[in-house]
């Protein structure tokens, strides 16, 4: 399993409506807060090992309405 965090920056008075459709249409995500700072959401995402994390953000987060720019974290470890 591979954890990713992808940071999304929406579109003026998009955030809440990016936040719904992740978490409603997106399997993946797991979770999604709203943030402060250059970035707006905060999603985490649980992949399957053999998945492309390149391809599920640009056919699956960057694709929904409102998503201006995203900037991913790809985790190594958990430690708690």
């Amino acid at each position: 399993m591979q954890t990713i965090f992808v940071m999304v920056k929406c579109e003026l008075g998009k955030a809440y409506d990016v936040a719904a459709a992740a978490a409603d249409t997106i399997e993946n995500v797991s979770e999604v807060y709203s943030i402060s700072g250059q970035y707006d959401l905060l999603m985490k995402c649980a992949l399957g090992d053999d998945a492309d994390i390149g391809h599920f953000v640009t056919q699956n987060v960057q694709l929904i309405d409102g998503v201006k720019d995203t900037y991913t974290h790809i985790t190594f470890n958990a430690f708690t």
